[in-house]
């Protein structure tokens, strides 16, 4: 049985997708917490044996034939200010999984994220040695931090793999609300206003909307796990990105084009809550990834807005609609 915890979310779905376009239809079972948003709509084109809410399935781990577990599930608001809840959920959980997968030698592989890198200021290398210089902006980048630390303190990173996600957006990811990405706002945004609103620059050494991001398709970031699943030798801490970093702005010119619509932009006021916390500039580090084996050919940010918007967001589609 391959177990995907957070099944039914934006990334996890996805995987379930992806596992079956590799001809995996049976034996997955999905572990998430419907809860009373719409993420339930992501399932409805996927093929899987079993659904497991969350609780149910930590209670009933022992009584399971497990062979892999693919653990995206987590708290992904970054605005979330509970810190009690992001442990419990994103640390706390996480740690029992661990902690049981290497005990009984099973395939584990979760999600960790590039908010544990911060501003940057340590640059954006996934070396296990260089964790306990981070310092991540908001709580639920620590929640992430937290665990990696733990791995690393067990001397798990031979043993589990931990996937350090960039800015990822594509389909399945319409059930998050304020957390959807740029590119599902700006397409709505265009359809409604006919412009794009970008944040100001709060920081003088960046001019408006060009701060720059490594933005990830979601159908590479499945590739990749789909590539580290068919090959357990490979373990350790790893940066999911393209490598390539691009600006708010280049993303704002690539949905207009998709859509056939001038590029438009209103630049408005970063909330005073952002800040001191934003990130002006992330990329990945691939270098570690490409070593181990791992060559992912990605979508470009233009390739990869137009495939998102022409087969699924006009549509209405979802993952398995196809």
């Amino acid at each position: 049985m391959i177990v995907v915890t957070g099944g039914a979310g934006f990334i996890g779905s996805a995987i379930v997708w992806g596992l079956n376009q590799a001809n995996i239809k049976e034996d997955i079972l999905i572990v998430d917490h419907l809860d009373n948003k719409e993420k339930w709509k992501n399932l409805r084109g996927l093929y899987y044996t079993d659904y497991m809410e969350k609780d149910d399935f930590i209670k009933s781990l022992d009584h399971l034939h497990i062979s892999k577990i693919i653990h995206m599930g987590a708290c992904s608001a970054t605005t979330e200010l509970d810190a009690s809840y992001l442990v419990k959920n994103n640390y706390e959980y996480t740690k029992i999984l661990a902690d049981y997968a290497v005990q009984n030698c099973i395939r584990f592989i979760y999600a960790s994220s590039a908010a544990t890198y911060g501003d940057g200021d340590y640059g954006f290398d996934d070396e296990v040695e260089s964790l306990n210089k981070l310092r991540p902006l908001n709580m639920y980048g620590y929640s992430k931090q937290m665990f990696d630390l733990y791995a690393k303190q067990k001397g798990y990173f031979n043993k589990i793999v931990g996937l350090k996600f960039f800015n990822v957006f594509g389909p399945n990811e319409y059930h998050k609300d304020e957390m959807t990405s740029k590119v599902y706002k700006a397409f709505y945004e265009m359809k409604k206003n006919g412009s794009i609103k970008l944040f100001k620059s709060a920081n003088k050494d960046w001019q408006d909307g060009a701060f720059v991001r490594d933005f990830i398709y979601v159908k590479d970031v499945v590739k990749a796990i789909i590539e580290l699943l068919k090959q357990p030798e490979i373990n350790g801490l790893f940066n999911i990105g393209t490598g390539k970093s691009r600006s708010w702005n280049d993303l704002a010119g690539a949905v207009s084009a998709s859509m056939a619509m001038p590029k438009k932009l209103k630049y408005v006021d970063m909330p005073e809550y952002l800040k001191e916390k934003y990130q002006y500039h992330t990329e990945a580090n691939n270098k570690k990834l490409l070593d181990s084996g791992i060559n992912i050919k990605y979508h470009s940010l233009e390739e990869a807005i137009d495939d998102y918007i022409k087969n699924y967001l006009i549509p209405g589609n979802y993952l398995g609609d196809e």
